[in-house]
């Protein structure tokens, strides 16, 4: 049996899962989270499979240090010696154009990566930080890349140009690249299983981060992020798409820079602007229900923004035969499973009331006499990074 490490490196957190595996079969012993790395009060989690849990709040500088903090736990929970890890599986955004696929990580896959990080402005330098961390500790453990944009590739010309001068993309390499592949893979294979005559499928990855895909024949065509992960569907903080002038006209009219409106499109819009002050859709959803009119209002644009691209999505594929919903809001969130859902009944998508209450499970929402099937399908990228690290070291 192999043990592998997962690793989903953010520039203040680190997520980890721990998987035995004999290549058929793969089983989480511990999974755990690492939160306010380089901030006060930075506390790491874990959960075994025997349900231990366990939060401490330690002082963790960096990477490296909580790197050494989830060793300290695995060898107190789940290893004998750090020596029984095998692999180590990391989740990285972007692989601009170079990587279609999962990698063993070398000089030149880093370099590659150093070379993308800035089309990731969000996450780019945070992805990285895993990667050096793993082989500063522990420099012959062979380490595998999985992209998020890697799905993506698979997408025509006509989907991911833009119509400006093509030098913009020649040579600065401006184009829709598309994220959340790793999810989008997972749940449409899952799909696959129970319905294998699924041939146009959507897939709503709707969480603090959202992007709809359309998927035919097992390949992605087109998605709602682009060049970076902030346009599409409104999301919690992110404005999704806008008119391209607006931010200029930002930066002419109220002197703010590049940065400024960068901040404020990131971290200060979406449905966070919308609602007065709430990016967590369980509270807007209370304030929709007690009648709050900015609440609404958010709640109607985030429903609107979907739907239409759902509706883009089916004319782009010529129809489509399932809807997927996945990710935080969309495995959790039955009341705006059903908002958009509603839009969708001129498709002939019919919901099972008693279905949509579920959460977190893979359920099928829509009724045995729907046109169009829906499903709720829980994302597990950590498996897909686990089960792509084993396939690539057991034959390198």
């Amino acid at each position: 049996m192999k043990k592998i490490l997962v690793l989903n490196s953010g520039s203040s957190s680190l997520k980890y899962q721990l998987f035995e595996t004999d290549g058929s079969a793969f089983r989480v012993i511990i999974k755990g989270l690492a939160e306010r790395i380089g901030i006060d009060n930075s506390n790491i989690s874990y959960q075994t499979e025997n349900g231990t849990k366990e939060t401490m709040n330690i002082p963790l500088e960096n990477h490296e240090i909580t790197l050494k903090a989830i060793f300290d736990i695995l060898l107190k929970t789940s290893l004998s010696s750090i020596d029984e890890l095998w692999a180590v599986g990391h989740r990285l955004g972007h692989g601009g154009e170079y990587f279609d696929k999962s990698v063993v990580i070398d000089d030149n896959v880093i370099e590659k990566i150093y070379e993308t990080k800035d089309l990731l402005p969000l996450h780019g330098n945070a992805f990285i930080l895993g990667i050096e961390a793993m082989k500063n500790l522990l420099p012959n453990i062979k380490q595998i890349a999985t992209f998020d944009s890697a799905f993506h590739q698979t997408m025509p010309k006509e989907a991911y140009l833009y119509a400006l001068p093509l030098e913009q993309y020649e040579k600065y390499r401006i184009r829709r690249y598309g994220f959340h592949g790793t999810s989008h893979y997972y749940v449409s294979k899952e799909l696959l299983k129970i319905m294998p005559s699924a041939k146009k499928i959507i897939s709503c990855h709707l969480g603090s981060g959202s992007s709809i895909t359309a998927i035919k024949n097992g390949k992605s065509i087109d998605t709602s992020f682009g060049f970076a992960a902030s346009c599409g569907v409104t999301m919690g903080t992110r404005c999704g798409d806008i008119d391209a002038f607006i931010p200029l006209y930002i930066m002419k009219t109220q002197n703010k820079t590049a940065d400024e409106v960068n901040q404020m499109m990131n971290k200060e819009s979406g449905l966070c602007a919308l609602s007065g002050g709430y990016s967590d859709t369980r509270d807007i959803e209370k304030r929709y229900n007690e009648g709050d009119e900015k609440a609404i209002v958010a709640v109607n644009i985030y429903v609107h923004n979907i739907v239409k691209y759902i509706g883009a999505y089916t004319a782009e594929m010529g129809g489509v035969d399932a809807i997927i919903f996945t990710a935080g809001i969309g495995e959790n969130s039955s009341f705006l499973r059903q908002k958009i859902c509603d839009r969708l009944k001129f498709m002939g998508l019919d919901i099972n009331q008693d279905a949509n209450q579920l959460r977190s499970q893979f359920v099928e929402l829509s009724t045995k006499d729907s046109k169009i099937k829906a499903f709720v399908i829980p994302t597990n990228e950590e498996l897909v990074i686990a089960q792509d690290t084993y396939e690539l070291c057991a034959n390198a």
